[in-house]
């Protein structure tokens, strides 16, 4: 038997499905272009494969679902502020609040690594 599902019905449909799409959630919080950014460096260093794609969204997906989006930003920003050369350079490297969220972001991506890979 075939039931008719009414238009008022079908936005819930809609937003049921998008929630089956991504369970986590998380990377939904993360713009488009940081999630690919990641996942393509990962995939750069961890092989072109599916297999790596799969490893490498996954893992992407839980370090969103460990530290919101303003965290992870301010862990990359001093991640690569760091890398640059001169004497100020080691104000990225070596205050408390660089270490604090390089911490906080090498943490997500150990629990990302032991659920994905």
């Amino acid at each position: 038997m075939i039931r008719y599902v009414g238009f008022s019905t079908l936005p819930l449909l809609l937003t049921s499905a998008l929630g089956f799409a991504n369970p986590a959630g998380a990377a939904g919080d993360y713009p488009t272009a940081t999630v690919v950014d990641y996942v393509l460096g990962c995939m750069q260093t961890n092989g072109q494969t599916r297999r790596a794609l799969e490893s490498c969204s996954c893992s992407i997906d839980v370090i969103a679902s460990i530290i919101p989006f303003d965290h992870y930003e301010r862990a990359e920003t001093f991640k690569s502020m760091s890398l640059t050369t001169g004497e100020r350079s080691g104000l990225f490297r070596e205050s408390a609040q660089a270490k604090a969220a390089s911490t906080e972001l090498k943490r997500a991506q150990a629990e990302a690594d032991v659920r994905c890979f």
